[in-house]
């Protein structure tokens, strides 16, 4: 008996956490309602905002709450060029469509300098500089987060303000940015449930100097089409632990790439990386290219047509080193040029093979 009473308890369980999965679910502490040019938030049963301002409507209902507190956005509208700010402690769901325009050097929405931010849910549209934009973030989680944009970068962490630790990320599902669907710097402490980017100019995934980092899957089409960039691009030390060695603590279990320019890329003095599976087709550029990194393995995968797989280095940065790829190739090319310092390939597959 008491176990069917613990079975019941736990279904039940099971129903209330399904039941507050849903954006604007239960009873946040503020809201956004309203459409077109009539906008009110309110919280705990008072106004705190009227009138045709989306935006002002969505900061005065953040602006309202307290840390560890709820804001469910449930209208739809346009902020235009401007900047929605969240501050610490602070929950951020739009359920709503929220049209963004171009604000230079700054995020649609920002936080920054913040402890335990979450944006369980977002749906945004519009132009933006950057969509979201983060710097000296600790805790940060985003959940499922939708951008079907019209051009800019999507979600971004700052080059040259303060370090992030222990980000969280759901998924993230990115169309037309004309830049990165995601673009990390500056970040300890990683985890994506996944990365699907279709039809962005630059790269699905941007990792940079950022380390111990789980991502489960990078999914790109049409991904970063004429230019150098890639899928999933590792850059600028990313994957080195702070005492200066490689060794792995970045892994990323499935990277898909149809199209576009580069499938992977690691380079510049990147690596530290374990890549589960890889399934790259038609790839406009090289399907893989590792250059200037070290302690790089892809352990399995399948190349099929698009530009060629190559190990290579350039003179400014010590020599490629530690590569292990055990992959089968057809229809494209494996080259290998200059030799790495200990690189170990394992290939199958009709690709031509000129390797060290």
């Amino acid at each position: 008996m008491a176990q069917f009473t613990l079975s019941l308890l736990t279904a039940a369980l099971a129903l209330a956490s399904a039941v507050q999965a849903q954006c604007g679910s239960g009873s946040p502490q503020a809201t956004v309602t309203g459409s077109g040019n009539s906008f009110t938030a309110t919280k705990g049963g008072s106004n705190v905002y009227s009138g045709s301002d989306y935006r002002a409507a969505i900061q005065a209902a953040l602006d309202s709450i307290s840390s560890g507190q709820r804001v469910a956005v449930m209208a739809s509208g346009s902020i235009g060029a401007n900047t929605i700010t969240i501050s610490s402690g602070k929950i951020f769901e739009g359920c709503g469509t929220i049209n963004v325009g171009n604000k230079a050097g700054r995020g649609a929405i920002e936080s920054t300098n913040t402890n335990d931010v979450q944006i369980p849910y977002l749906t945004m549209t519009g132009n933006p500089y950057f969509g979201l934009r983060f710097s000296g973030t600790k805790n940060l989680s985003l959940g499922k987060i939708t951008m079907n944009l019209s051009g800019g970068l999507a979600i971004r962490f700052d080059r040259d303000l303060a370090a992030n630790s222990n980000v969280n990320m759901d998924v993230i599902n990115v169309t037309g940015a004309g830049s990165h669907a995601v673009e990390t710097w500056n970040i300890d402490g990683l985890t994506i449930n996944s990365v699907i980017a279709k039809d962005v100019g630059e790269c699905g995934l941007l990792l940079q100097n950022t380390r111990n980092a789980h991502v489960k899957l990078v999914d790109g089409n049409n991904v970063a089409a004429g230019t150098g960039y890639a899928t999933f691009r590792m850059a600028n030390n990313n994957g080195q632990n702070a005492n200066g060695d490689y060794k792995t603590n970045v892994y990323i279990d499935k990277v898909v790439s149809r199209g576009g320019g580069r499938g992977v890329f690691c380079v510049s003095q990147s690596g530290g990386v374990e890549i589960g599976n890889v399934d790259l087709a038609n790839n406009g550029n090289n399907a893989i290219l590792i250059e200037n990194c070290y302690n790089v393995n892809i352990k399995s995968g399948k190349v099929n047509g698009g530009g060629e797989v190559r190990i290579s280095a350039r003179t400014e940065f010590p020599n490629t080193k530690d590569i292990n790829i055990n992959l089968q190739v057809d229809g494209t090319t494996v080259r290998e040029s200059p030799c790495a310092d200990n690189s170990n390939w394992t290939l199958t597959g009709n690709g031509q093979r000129n390797i060290c």
